[in-house]
């Protein structure tokens, strides 16, 4: 048996001693780095890509050769004799890649480092690796210099789908796209929280990082080239094709529960209290250093179709992720991250059926069991004494179904036309159980636990695109134009009678105030609310079931003038079933003004239809902050309740979008500079509280959805990045950041002559909240043979909201830093350790008398409120 042990060690010894590490750099002629370049072991699957700045690396065997291919450029093999091979790719006779997409330019000649307007590549396995955070939207937060999400508390159902924004704009104003096709929306309509107040967006979180290639996001206004939604830019997920290799990580992960050195008043030290979950949030199990653990499981492999390069690549990942509790005020004792068990699937094939002709699929489920805080009940109109002594906090749970499906036809004329057929489905599910709670109509006889109904919308796109190049035209032309057929449905089902229904001193539902009441809260001497505290369930009154079409047509035309200098222009029309048609256009330029320097510029208008959540969403609830509890009814956009009040019908957003920037290149340094300017007419937005109590609608007051307000943004983008490679070592250092500005120029608050009502204070702070002053990050990097580190420093500008005592709450610049070390063991396994946030870092601790938007000490801002996480990684690769 030692002999066979040692047999297996010196195979084993001999075999990593056979591979070798190759690294270098990629750059075109004009010595321009190239990121996203393929590099393959010519006859394996052994490959990777290219980073930003063109840099790889990547381990091969003994004597082997590497294939170079870059949409556009011409394909290069090169022998890996050396450790160091750098390669010029050169654009003539350059092939098509059918794999590549490049946001923003239909031309299949296009590159990012030559394109008219700015966009990153985000090599997201690259990411993964150095990185402790686990979801898209963390990822992105720390690496997309405009880009912005933060978890959420007490936020009804913004806990369990992050807010996303780019640029400033809201979540519903960025576009996103799977392998190039429009990407469904949540059902989710956020109504409280900072970010994306008022919006619905896209789920990034409901996409596994493990199924995903690369991340392009376009900053620019794109509506002219992809329609609705696109104001702020477009994301564009490219997923994995990769064959015959095996690659996953599984990663575990702890919060420091030490805030500050300060937690719950009056509780016996400063270690973190887990809530006892039997509890339903009104007592505490033992206290803790560390709470919120993460496991996550993720693994991706692809099989070979036929011998004509069709692929099936499969990704599976798992996520399990415990609540934090973080400090509250003594009575409120429910804050902190959501708990959720995830299970994410994808999949993407591709099988060419004859020459020049290729059948595709790709398409996901993602299911969600989470668990997350509401607002704490704690006075006398909140609370039955004898279930909840003292008060408690309900907790908001959820099922998130998440599925998607898209198929389609390429194929390529002899005459060089490229036709694209497809049709893309998908649907978000959300449904909530309200659990710890009670319906205080039904005093001790009601349940601790409610259905309390949800939502859903479904979207089904079908695209057809054409295409063709012309080298013959100048220096080379390109024409797109397409058209599409959308069509969106969304529904609100109801919940159990009991999660919205008052009843009367009799446990019968009240009908008819005039002869039933319910009962009488012995403390205020009011009537106890009905429905679940927590989140009240939808009742048959608020469902919907309603649904549109639209129908648009594109062309789009790009023109290299010469060598140096290339004009695009677009042109969409769309029609809208339920409000009308729209027209949009854009212009974009790019001039070298050398072999290093790049000008470049664009001009646009823009739209965003309304979304069906936010003409038809509805709710009766209860507003609770610290000064009491107030019955709210939101109104649907189509009722007479909202034209009484003057709310006119919602319209699209329009808006018009201007840049100016520039490319650097000078050996081992680039640089991208942006300006931008994005003007928004018609914003739609969720008014403040109108006085309804005498209108018998059983509320006090009344919320709407309105095209409310006009806002200018100004802001500035940069990327600033240098490699080098030296006998000791690899070291590269990225400065990624974003300036931005914006202003409120106008509230349309039309008939309505109390603007502070509209669209007050408290309403414009989370609007511009959801714009930060700035945000920026330095990425320094080194690595040498097996051993790899990171080191991030991230900084948050200034945020100023206004809390419910309609005082600021000024949150101060923070600064966050990330630690990674790695250390690849063998060919297959990696180790890596970290910590974000390393040295547990908080928003600024606001008073202490209970008016943020969730109750605790801080409101979602900046990195977040859960402190100092550290993990560990394994990575494997087979």
């Amino acid at each position: 048996m030692k002999k066979i042990a040692l047999f297996l060690l010196l195979l084993n010894s001999a075999f990593l001693f056979a591979q070798k590490e190759v690294s270098g750099v990629v750059k075109d002629k004009t010595g321009t780095p190239l990121p996203g370049v393929n590099i393959v072991e010519k006859g394996t699957s052994n490959g990777v890509s290219t980073d930003f700045e063109g840099g790889y690396k990547i381990k091969v065997k003994e004597g082997a050769t590497l294939v170079f291919s870059y949409v556009g450029f011409g394909t290069v093999e090169k022998s890996a004799s050396g450790d160091k091979v750098d390669v010029t790719l050169d654009e003539s006779g350059g092939q098509v890649l059918s794999d590549v997409v490049v946001t923003g330019s239909r031309s299949t000649k296009r590159t990012v480092v030559n394109s008219a307007v700015p966009i990153d590549v985000i090599n997201v396995k690259d990411v993964t690796t150095q990185s402790g955070k686990i979801e898209i939207n963390q990822l992105l937060q720390y690496v997309a210099p405009s880009f912005n999400a933060n978890k959420q508390s007490g936020s009804d159902g913004a806990d369990h789908v992050d807010p996303a924004s780019l640029r400033g704009m809201g979540p519903d104003q960025t576009l996103v796209l799977i392998n190039g096709k429009r990407r469904h929306q949540s059902s989710l309509i956020n109504l409280f929280g900072t970010r994306g107040r008022g919006n619905t967006g896209t789920d990034l979180n409901a996409i596994p990082a493990a199924s995903i290639k690369r991340i392009e996001i376009l900053r620019d206004g794109a509506s002219a080239q992809y329609g609705s939604d696109a104001i702020a830019g477009v994301i564009n997920i490219i997923t994995n094709d990769n064959v015959n290799e095996l690659t996953g990580s599984v990663t575990y992960g702890v919060f420091n529960t030490h805030a500050d050195g300060d937690f719950v008043p009056g509780t016996p030290n400063t270690k973190g209290y887990r809530l006892d979950k039997n509890g339903n949030g009104n007592s505490y199990g033992k206290d803790q250093d560390f709470d919120g653990g993460s496991v996550r499981v993720a693994a991706n492999y692809g099989v070979a179709l036929g011998t004509k390069g069709g692929y099936a690549n499969f990704t599976g990942e798992f996520i399990n992720k415990n609540k934090t509790l973080r400090p509250a005020y003594d009575f409120r004792k429910g804050f902190g991250d959501a708990e959720m068990q995830g299970v994410n699937l994808f999949a993407n094939f591709a099988v060419p059926i004859a020459d020049k002709t290729e059948f595709y699929a790709f398409g996901g489920s993602n299911f969600r069991d989470t668990d997350a805080y509401a607002f704490t009940r704690n006075d006398g109109e909140r609370v039955v004494e004898s279930v909840y002594p003292g008060g408690y906090t309900p907790r908001i749970t959820s099922k998130i179904n998440d599925n998607s499906i898209a198929a389609g036809i390429k194929t390529e004329s002899g005459g060089g036309w490229k036709f694209d057929l497809s049709n893309t489905f998908g649907k978000n599910k959300f449904q909530y159980d309200i659990k710890g709670t009670i319906n205080a109509s039904l005093e001790e006889k009601s349940p601790h636990e409610f259905d309390a109904g949800g939502h859903s919308l479904l979207q089904n796109t079908t695209n057809f695109d054409i295409s063709k190049n012309y080298d013959s035209v100048l220096s080379g032309f390109n024409i797109a134009f397409g058209t599409e057929f959308r069509v969106e449905k969304f529904e609100i089902f109801a919940g159990e009678e009991g999660s919205y229904t008052t009843y009367d001193t009799n446990g019968v539902p009240i009908t008819d105030p005039t002869t039933q009441s319910a009962p009488i809260d012995p403390i205020s001497g009011n009537p106890r609310p009905g429905s679940s505290q927590g989140f009240p369930g939808y009742s048959p009154a608020n469902e919907v079931n309603e649904s549109r079409t639209n129908f648009s047509l594109y062309a789009d035309g790009e023109l290299d003038v010469t060598k140096a200098f290339m004009v695009n222009a677009a042109v969409r029309f769309e029609n809208y079933s339920d409000f009308g048609s729209t027209v949009n256009g854009k212009l974009a330029s790019r001039l070298k003004l050398g072999d290093h320097f790049n000008l470049r510029g664009s001009v646009s208008t823009g739209f965003r239809a309304p979304s069906l959540a936010q003409i038809y969403y509805n709710l009766r609830f209860t507003n609770f902050n610290a000064s009491g509890a107030t019955e709210v009814l939101l109104a649907p956009n189509d009722s007479e309740i909202t034209r009484a009040f003057g709310i006119g019908k919602l319209n699209e957003e329009k808006a018009e979008n201007a840049s100016l920037g520039f490319t650097a290149s000078f050996g081992d340094f680039t640089a991208t500079v942006d300006g931008y300017y994005i003007k928004v007419k018609d914003r739609i937005v969720l008014t403040g509280y109108f006085d309804a109590s005498a209108l018998n609608l059983g509320v006090s007051e009344a919320q709407f959805f309105a095209n409310g307000v006009d806002t200018s943004t100004h802001g500035l983008d940069l990327v600033l990045s240098w490699k080098k490679t030296y006998d000791f070592g690899t070291f590269g250092a990225t400065l990624v950041g974003n300036i931005n500005d914006m202003k409120i120029d106008r509230v349309k608050n039309g008939p309505l002559l109390d603007e502070a009502t509209f669209f007050g204070k408290r309403e414009k702070a989370f609007l511009l909240a959801s714009a930060p002053d700035n945000k920026f990050g330095l990425n320094l990097n080194y690595s040498k043979s097996k051993f790899d580190a990171g080191l991030a420093f991230t900084r948050f500008s200034k945020v100023v909201l206004v809390d419910y005592a309609d005082e600021d709450d000024v949150y101060n610049p923070r600064l966050v830093t990330d630690l990674t070390v790695g250390y690849q063991f063998t060919k297959s396994l990696k180790l890596s350790l970290g910590s974000n946030n390393l040295f547990n870092v908080y928003p600024t601790k606001q008073d202490e008398l209970g008016n943020t938007e969730a109750g605790g000490y801080w409101d979602a801002v900046q990195m977040g409120f859960s402190g100092a996480y550290y993990y560990a990684r394994l990575g494997f690769n087979f």
